[in-house]
């Protein structure tokens, strides 16, 4: 794999920064299904019990002029793990291999000069573990409640049914203690189906493949597009079509949504953004023999 680029990222008037939540492990043969170890090992070498790493990376758009630092993802709250205990369960972090001695959300935020007070609006994909676990904390009166007192939280309302009542298979991925301070702190906006221009220079697409409501998030203007991808394309090594993860409830449809996803942005300069590759932040990709490669990889300059 070549070393990534860097790159400096200004689209549609907001300033484009990673925000690293901190590494952690899932089994490699998960996450890419039906696709031979000896093909992925290449890219997401595994440790002693077969996990690959794995990041998990929220976006920041920072728009001074409008007022708006909006975050998309909050990754799987390793920040209060670390300082109130597990919120999740006695088990979690040593099942999930995380690393809670690198970046966090808030430390990211905060090298970034911003505290959970400053962010205005949180885009949730959908709410397994990994994504949303950063949305609530604890606080000093061990209550559970929104990160980010003064943000509308952005979800679909399938994604909320799901995660309300989920099939026995996604059980293990939704916590109630990382959406139901949401609802009863009155921070969540739900949507129903794509929406355009949700904020300015901000739309997002629902995708059904991965699990039920889950929604990607589209940054654009004249020249350029961000496509941060969640679970639809979860690496950049998840870029071919057919390179899917065990996780995914409906694989065929995953195919051709991701498909319809990456053929549909050939006519701008896209880039696709990774939240689980640990060693990029996003991508160019193009077209080889009806199927998908990467062209360059990047890291984000700060």
């Amino acid at each position: 794999m070549n070393k990534p680029s860097t790159i400096k990222l200004n689209i549609a008037g907001y300033e484009v920064l990673p925000i690293p939540t901190g590494l952690f492990g899932l089994d490699g043969g998960a996450m890419f299904g039906t696709v031979p170890k000896i093909l992925w090992e290449k890219t997401n070498p595994t440790d002693d019990q077969n996990r690959i790493q794995m990041e998990a990376r929220g976006l920041l758009l920072k728009n001074p002029s409008a007022r708006r630092n909006i975050l998309v993802d909050t990754g799987n709250g390793s920040d209060f793990i670390v300082k109130y205990g597990e919120k999740l369960g006695s088990s979690f972090t040593k099942m999930y291999n995380v690393d809670q001695s690198g970046p966090s959300l808030v430390k990211s935020l905060k090298l970034n000069g911003l505290n959970p007070s400053d962010i205005t609006d949180v885009i949730l994909t959908h709410l397994h573990f990994d994504h949303a676990g950063g949305a609530t904390t604890v606080n000093s009166k061990n209550e559970v409640v929104p990160t980010f007192p003064n943000a509308v939280y952005y979800l679909q309302h399938k994604n909320l049914e799901t995660a309300q009542a989920p099939n026995r298979r996604e059980k293990a991925s939704y916590f109630p203690a990382n959406f139901e301070p949401l609802i009863k702190n009155g921070n969540l906006k739900l949507l129903d189906g794509d929406q355009k221009d949700l904020l300015p220079g901000i739309s997002v697409k629902v995708s059904n493949g991965h699990t039920q409501g889950h929604q990607m998030v589209l940054l654009e203007d004249g020249a350029h597009r961000l496509v941060y991808c969640g679970d639809v394309v979860p690496t950049s090594t998840h870029v071919r079509s057919a390179w899917l993860m065990g996780y995914d409830l409906n694989p065929l449809l995953l195919i051709a949504e991701k498909r319809s996803l990456m053929f549909g942005n050939l006519n701008k300069q896209t880039f696709y953004f990774f939240e689980h590759d640990p060693y990029c932040d996003l991508a160019e990709i193009e077209e080889v023999n009806d199927d998908f490669r990467v062209k360059e990889r990047f890291l984000l300059a700060p």
